[in-house]
């Protein structure tokens, strides 16, 4: 799958189920849903970067 850009992850298709491993993959629903949660057109780059790595560590 490649790079993919933190604002972009609340765009992608989840998976059926998720993987619930240690670090979440990006196309987990829980990561994706967590994204989504999170205004992304105030936030940074970074700020994204943040939010992106918070929502996988869960």
């Amino acid at each position: 799958m490649g790079k993919v850009k933190p604002e972009k992850v609340r765009d992608l298709k989840p998976k059926k189920k998720c993987c619930r491993s240690s670090t979440r993959c990006l196309r987990c629903p829980v990561v994706i849903h967590r994204m989504q949660k999170v205004d992304t057109k105030h936030l940074s780059k970074k700020e994204l970067g943040k939010a992106l790595k918070k929502a996988r560590a869960a």
